[in-house]
């Protein structure tokens, strides 16, 4: 016999205040009563299989497309551009665009820029190696996704720090307080569509080796995506491929701060990044969580979500889940995951960057152990607040050894 959500009883979840730990602990306690627990602006799924449930089930809808309204905005503009989004696109056409440009994001494609994800570390860490310390943050993760995200799309080097700027003022709507940021927010959107729209122009009559030239090509059964759409995807590509690879390659090295033996492993063996991106993805992972909606009256196991119900599905709280995981809080990179761990999401919404931004990290990290040996700390790391979206340290000071002159790694 169903229940509507509104009528459970479920235990009650704030996390606003409180430390990553607290946050923690109450999520798993949360997790050990029930599936679902009660927050102020609807609901959160706590344990994995439920979570991967509900971003499997379609008719739950991403909740980015509510942002506006949430925030009380009632620009046409605005509110029309995040809708035609692929982040919040839904049902047929979601799927026919991803279905279009999936083969220009396959692991194979992200493989060719590995060589220049390498040549970019090496050139961000020239800048302070021989200091032997530095804030990771702001001298290597800040910067180093936008040449990636330049060099994908085909932008030219003297354009990397206009990229940069859009994508700082474009993710402000994930910073609380879109209302205020708004201005920002528009102009750094119709900047990038304006430059964008140019580059569309000139790939339709010279293409290049490019991203943006790939999906201009991209075809099936006659269907081509439209200019308006190669303008979405690629402010998309910006928004999710930036900060997301920027905070969760901070994460990592901040957890492997406290692993030395790994960050030495790292250095002699770079295959044994790819494990280690994995497990610090699920203990620690930049996205922490996504939420949806209820687009009609939906019961999942026996529970019923009217229609608008806002419901979280609580990613790093799945990603510890005993039922799934031994010894979840344990990080251990050679831990040999039973299921895929949830940072990426799951569903028609995965990740349509997973394989470029593994790429990414597994990428930087051996450069960065052989580079910057004997890492440690130099100081508190600043975590970035709750209310972010996509979350990390805003500050991460290191120290490190001397290397032999400093030189360039074999890229």
């Amino acid at each position: 016999m169903s229940t509507t959500v509104h009528d459970l009883e479920l235990p009650e979840l704030d996390t606003f205040g409180l430390d990553r730990a607290q946050a923690r602990a109450a999520m798993e306690a949360a997790r050990a009563e029930h599936w679902l627990a009660r927050m102020p602006m609807g609901y959160t799924v706590t344990r994995y299989a439920d979570v991967v449930g509900i971003l499997r089930d379609r008719r739950f809808h991403s909740a980015l497309s509510l942002i506006p309204q949430m925030a009380g905005i009632d620009d046409e503009t605005f509110n029309r551009r995040r809708q035609q989004s692929i982040l919040s696109m839904e049902g047929d056409e979601h799927a026919r665009v991803r279905r279009l440009v999936a083969p220009s994001f396959s692991p194979k494609a992200a493989d060719r820029l590995r060589p220049f994800m390498r040549q970019v570390v090496d050139g961000l860490v020239d800048g302070f190696v021989a200091n032997g310390r530095c804030d990771l943050v702001a001298d290597l993760c800040e910067p180093y996704p936008i040449p990636i995200i330049c060099e994908l799309l085909g932008a030219p080097k003297e354009d990397w720090k206009l990229f940069s700027a859009w994508a700082t003022d474009i993710f402000r709507i994930f910073n609380g307080d879109v209302a205020n940021e708004l201005p920002l927010i528009q102009a750094a959107s119709e900047e990038l569509e304006a430059y964008v729209r140019a580059m569309i122009d000139e790939r339709r009559t010279s293409p290049a080796d490019d991203l943006l030239s790939t999906m201009i090509a991209a075809e099936e059964a006659g269907d081509r995506l439209s200019t308006d759409e190669l303008v979405m995807l690629c402010e998309a590509v910006l928004m999710a491929g930036t900060d997301t690879t920027r905070n969760q390659l901070a994460c990592t090295v901040a957890l492997l701060t406290d692993h030395p033996d790994v960050w030495a492993r790292l250095a002699e063996d770079p295959s044994a990044a790819a494990g280690t991106v994995e497990e610090s993805m699920r203990h620690l992972g930049a996205v922490r969580g996504t939420a949806r909606f209820a687009s009609e009256d939906i019961e999942y196991r026996d529970v019923v979500f009217p229609a608008g119900t806002l419901v979280a599905t609580s990613l790093a709280t799945a990603n510890l889940d005993p039922e799934v995981y031994v010894d979840p809080t344990t990080f251990d990179v050679t831990r040999v995951h039973p299921k895929q761990q949830l940072t990426f999401g799951s569903g028609i919404h995965f990740c349509l960057g997973a394989a470029l931004a593994r790429a990414e990290l597994q990428e930087a990290l051996p450069v960065l152990a052989r580079r910057l040996p004997d890492l440690r700390l130099d100081g508190t790391i600043e975590w970035k607040p709750d209310t972010v979206g996509i979350w990390g340290p805003a500050r991460l000071p290191l120290a490190f050894g001397a290397t032999s002159g400093g030189q360039l790694s074999a890229s």
